[in-house]
């Protein structure tokens, strides 16, 4: 990607922010290509836990917003890009990336003003125990190589809409298998991060890095970076600093641990820079903190 390209993604984002008033409503402009997938055509869909697919050729605009869908989204993006609105967040949908929206949430997804173009299959798979595992990962945009293989796959199908049901069952068959792999793959390393920061609450005084969290769940660091700002909306350093901080507020309220004790039992050899981390993240020093706590409990 060109910077002067990457330029444009950040000022297309960069005007929006996240919604809290929702609406149903569908755009696609006259230019917009879409090929349907549905289960009266094609039954074999249902037998796999999916209610509908389409293919996508976008440009000159295209939007979907839902408030209440009560059916799971999954968008596999080949060329182009689009944006993504959560009620807390604006993002990029890049090429070869894979958007998770489960049911019940409220979402809108459009075509990237910037670059006028969005190549992508949808699919809808129903609220079923297969997919529980990878849709609990909640409204995100995971990294995936297999998106033109998605696109081959759905035009393969397309195509046998008034053929044999067996090649038709054999190949939608492989889609539900590709996704299986995403969702296992996604879930043991999300796990894997999950079981690290309970680890880590439990040893915060040793000197961790990102690069010894990232080894210790087998996944590079960009890979947990990635995920745990899935888990928790922020950094592994960040998350690290935020419990940190939790417990040094919770040990404040012991007197009989001085501010030096709790900053070493915190992984912090020197008080100064605990004090001013506190501080940072508190809004005051751990002393003042100390004599409101002290102030409340007088009351």
């Amino acid at each position: 990607m060109s910077e002067n390209k990457g330029e444009q993604y950040e000022s297309a984002i960069s005007k929006m922010k996240p919604k809290s008033e929702w609406q149903e409503t569908i755009y696609l402009a006259e230019a917009c290509k879409e090929l349907f997938l549905t289960s009266s055509d094609i039954p074999e869909l249902l037998q796999e836990d999916f209610y509908m697919a389409g293919i996508a050729e976008l440009k000159d605009g295209y939007h979907v917003e839902h408030q209440d869908e009560k059916i799971h989204t999954l968008l596999f993006t080949l060329e182009g890009s689009g944006i993504l609105t959560t009620a807390d967040r604006v993002e990029l949908i890049r090429p070869y990336t894979l958007l998770l929206l489960p049911a019940n949430m409220p979402f809108r997804f459009e075509i990237n003003p910037s670059e006028n173009n969005w190549k992508m299959v949808w699919l809808l798979p129903l609220i079923t125990d297969k997919w529980e595992n990878l849709m609990s990962l909640g409204q995100k945009i995971l990294p995936y190589h297999q998106c033109k293989k998605i696109w081959s796959l759905a035009n393969l199908i397309h195509d046998e809409i008034n053929g044999k049901s067996t090649f038709r069952r054999l190949l939608v068959s492989e889609l539900s298998l590709m996704l299986s792999g995403i969702e296992s793959k996604s879930t043991r390393s999300v796990s894997r991060v999950h079981t690290l920061f309970n680890n880590i609450e439990g040893r915060l005084h040793l000197p961790w890095t990102v690069k010894d969290m990232a080894a210790q769940c087998f996944i590079s660091e960009e890979q947990l970076n990635r995920i745990t700002k899935q888990l928790y909306a922020m950094s592994p350093r960040s998350r690290l600093i935020h419990l940190r901080m939790e417990k040094a507020a919770d040990l404040l309220n012991y007197r009989e641990w001085t501010i030096s004790m709790i900053a070493l039992r915190l992984g912090y050899k020197d008080p100064y820079n605990f004090t001013h981390r506190f501080k940072k993240h508190f809004g005051c020093s751990p002393t003042r903190y100390r004599k409101k706590i002290s102030a409340a409990s007088e009351r």
